[in-house]
């Protein structure tokens, strides 16, 4: 989802800004679509298109908080960087439901030191954190009645319960933390395969989805530099170590389906480790600092260990699956 440390020749300045913006306004429409088909109403319906803009303005707010935390802090180092690039994605049931493939930045120039790569690259998944930690806190503060879902599933009225069918979210240790501290008691939880009606938790969810593959600690994704930072030539053998359990979840997640009942892995993980291992050995994207021998200071050491817990609460060993019976 980051590709922040590729060199590219720099655009002419009117040319980039109409790029950005026009990705920008593309992917304001794509994720509009998508919050318009989460609620289970017609995207292509134009009266339909106010039903997706709360959905689509939370998610953009998350993206752009973690491109921009990349940008300012590129910025401050005086690296030369571009302004966020937005990815719209049509929603697609399956390949991607949510409207937009993500956002990128590029690195035009050479990062000067160790401290500033750990800056760049721990700057993105914190802000983006923050702010998934206050749409999913008001999510579950404002969570609506049980009437709601029905409004949606009328069927599910005359049910004695909420069937467990269909597309799933998996479960998080910060999502479990935040139901049990920001839910009102009595209030209704809506089960993991119906989060996705409520745009709160939802974008509280992709966010979570989102922090945690940027903090996989392997090749140009943001956690790639923060452990490179923090434990220098140590980061190979944790970037292998990761790769290796990434395909193996993969591959765990294709058992079900040739009849073994086994339900911890996720073929996504498989297809983000092709991407990764593709980027890291075609294109050579991680670029590590000219000044690669000093060590970081306490206080960006601390902040980098916070990055692992940071990861380690958005992680989901299967974040999306299928059960259909």
């Amino acid at each position: 989802m980051d590709q922040e440390f590729e060199v590219v020749e720099q655009p002419t300045q009117w040319k980039a800004y109409f790029t950005h913006i026009a990705l920008f306004v593309v992917t304001f429409l794509t994720t509009t679509l998508a919050g318009v088909a989460w609620v289970a109403k017609n995207p292509f319906e134009i009266t339909n298109f106010p039903a997706g803009l709360t959905y689509s303005v939370l998610l953009l707010a998350m993206l752009s908080a973690h491109e921009f935390g990349h940008y300012f802090a590129a910025r401050y180092h005086k690296v030369d960087t571009t302004l966020p690039f937005f990815l719209p994605f049509p929603p697609a049931f399956i390949l991607n439901q949510f409207g937009t493939m993500g956002a990128v930045i590029r690195i035009r120039g050479s990062i000067p030191s160790k401290k500033a790569l750990f800056d760049i690259g721990a700057a993105g998944p914190i802000a983006g954190f923050v702010v998934t930690v206050i749409i999913l806190a008001i999510g579950f503060v404002t969570l609506p009645s049980k009437e709601y879902l029905y409004t949606i599933h009328p069927e599910y009225a005359l049910l004695p319960e909420i069937p467990q069918l269909g597309l799933t979210f998996g479960n998080t240790l910060m999502y479990s933390l935040f139901e049990k501290v920001f839910s009102p008691a009595g209030a209704f939880i809506p089960p993991m395969n119906e989060i996705y009606h409520y745009p709160f938790l939802c974008v509280g969810w992709f966010g979570m989805l989102v922090t945690a593959m940027n903090l996989i600690p392997i090749g140009q994704l943001d956690g790639g530099h923060i452990s490179f930072s923090l434990f220098g030539n140590r980061y190979h053998t944790i970037a292998q170590v990761c790769l290796v359990v990434l395909v193996v979840l993969g591959l765990a997640g294709l058992l079900p389906e040739i009849g073994i009942n086994f339900h911890y892995g996720w073929f996504g993980w498989f297809f983000w480790a092709m991407i990764l291992i593709f980027m890291i050995r075609v294109f050579r994207m991680h670029r590590a600092p000219i000044d690669d021998d000093t060590p970081l200071d306490p206080v960006r050491r601390a902040i980098g260990w916070s990055c692992i817990v940071i990861f380690v609460l958005c992680f989901s060993l299967v974040p999306m699956a299928f059960p259909l019976e």
